[in-house]
């Protein structure tokens, strides 16, 4: 019996050194995704432009890495906050942790390198080697074609400096391991001939990473197979939750029955000149989606991602796209 006990014991051991010297790789040689190339950018006028249009309009950079203004309809930006980061993502949106994003204007990147910020946006990885958790989808942004990230450089470089410290992103256990894991190496692509119309928009669908607010989640992950059937919760200020929309091409609960025309006109809505959103109560309906921002993109290209919606899979998903908070009723 003793020996039985014996060898459990040492069974034991070896199984805590092995856990131990998995954790201490994990925390110490990862992430590997490479050193970062050796960049110097022109940032010429035309860079800048392009970036500028990416930035605001599909990549939308400019959303979460700025204030948004949420007693408005549509919480649009609030002036002089462009690019200073600080937004907090958490709990409450079902993240393994507390996360902010960061100052993305000259005072707060003017430390990297442009091959460090390529780096960082096309996989999650800083300066000093950090992992960052993807609450910025740069799997997505490292399938782009490295010369969009090259612009995207170029233009959050124009922005206008911002003296804003913001607070250093918390993972809960286990994820303060586990995210040392999620950085890859990017795998970018070429930006396809606009008239390749289903290679362009499935290009634009992922700089646009619709893929994340538009899929449910768990511990902050989309749930692969249910990609694109909306449904993903929001916790809006107030206490409210709001659902993303089918994106499919489900007949029913999806974009089957939308014609382009009105999935073009859904992101113009509100481009018209002078525009002024309405204020918000509490427990009044609003929309985490950056309509304000996306109506920068062109018509062609918000197109391009119809055509590419209506072919994939088709999901029926039903979404209650509003609740007011438990302590409220909404104000008619």
């Amino acid at each position: 019996m003793k020996k039985a006990f014996k060898i459990l014991g040492y069974f034991l051991l070896i199984i805590i050194v092995i856990a131990a010297g998995l954790l201490i790789y994990v925390k110490v040689a990862l992430p590997n995704v490479g050193a970062a190339p050796d960049l110097k950018l022109e940032n010429s006028l035309a860079q800048i432009e392009r970036g500028k249009y990416l930035a605001n309009g599909v990549t939308v950079c400019v959303d979460c890495h700025s204030t948004r203004d949420w007693s408005k309809f549509l919480a649009p930006l609030t002036e002089g906050t462009i690019g200073k980061g600080g937004e907090r993502f958490d709990k409450k949106q079902g993240f393994p942790g507390i996360f902010y994003s960061k100052n993305i204007t000259p005072a707060g990147i003017s430390r990297y390198t442009d091959g460090e910020l390529f780096r960082l946006i096309t996989t999650g990885v800083t300066k000093e080697g950090r992992a960052m958790f993807p609450v910025m989808p740069y799997h997505y942004y490292g399938q782009m074609d490295p010369e969009d990230i090259k612009c995207i450089i170029a233009y959050i470089r124009t922005l206008s400096p911002i003296d804003n410290q913001v607070l250093e992103s918390v993972s809960d256990f286990p994820m303060n391991f586990i995210i040392n894991t999620i950085p890859q190496k990017a795998n970018p692509q070429k930006l396809p001939a606009k008239s390749d119309r289903l290679a362009y928009g499935a290009y634009m669908t992922n700089a646009s990473a619709c893929i994340e607010c538009h899929t449910p989640v768990k511990t902050g992950q989309i749930i692969p197979g249910l990609s694109f059937s909306g449904g993903r919760e929001f916790v809006l200020p107030d206490g409210s939750v709001v659902r993303s929309s089918n994106l499919t091409p489900d007949i029913e609960t999806g974009l089957g029955s939308w014609t382009e025309e009105q999935f073009v006109n859904r992101f113009k809505a509100y481009a018209e000149p002078g525009y002024q959103p309405p204020t918000v109560r509490p427990g009044e309906f609003n929309s985490i989606m950056p309509w304000l921002t996306y109506t920068q993109m062109n018509k062609e290209d918000i197109a391009a991602i119809y055509a590419y919606l209506r072919q994939v899979q088709s999901i029926k998903n039903s979404v209650v796209k509003f609740t007011p908070a438990a302590n409220m009723t909404a104000i008619k």
